[in-house]
């Protein structure tokens, strides 16, 4: 199982990612209104959507799992202060399901940033331990 942990994290995140481009590159009533809120409609949805679908792409590779891991937590993060800060946990009745969503996510990301930590270029070496 230790050696299938890894590619079964960076396929959860990737699937996360990738599931949700359907609402946004669509203009989802729901989409639409959370990116408006936070000012960011359409450009902000559109933008967010094509970065998502890199990190995802990124995320199934093995070696470029560092980067796809890298920019979703760029991403979520963003995500999750805007939740915080602006949108509030629950959003439109949803029971917190997106923000929970993304708290998971950002924490997938971390840890699978953590077990690629070797890859990334130039710091990989200083941060095998």
């Amino acid at each position: 199982m230790k050696k299938y942990l890894p590619l079964i994290l960076r396929l959860a995140v990737a699937i996360i990612l990738i599931q949700t481009l359907r609402f946004k590159f669509t203009g989802h009533e729901d989409s639409i209104y959370i990116f408006s809120k936070v000012g960011l409609e359409p450009v902000g949805r559109i933008g967010i959507g094509i970065v998502e679908l890199i990190a995802g792409i990124l995320l199934l590779f093995k070696k470029t799992a560092w980067a796809g891991a890298t920019l979703t937590i760029g991403i979520i993060g963003g995500a999750i202060m805007m939740h915080l800060t602006q949108l509030g946990i629950e959003i439109k009745g949803d029971g917190g399901v997106l923000f929970y969503t993304a708290v998971t996510t950002f924490v997938l990301a971390l840890i699978i940033l953590y077990i690629y930590r070797k890859d990334i270029p130039v710091l990989g070496k200083k941060l095998s331990f």
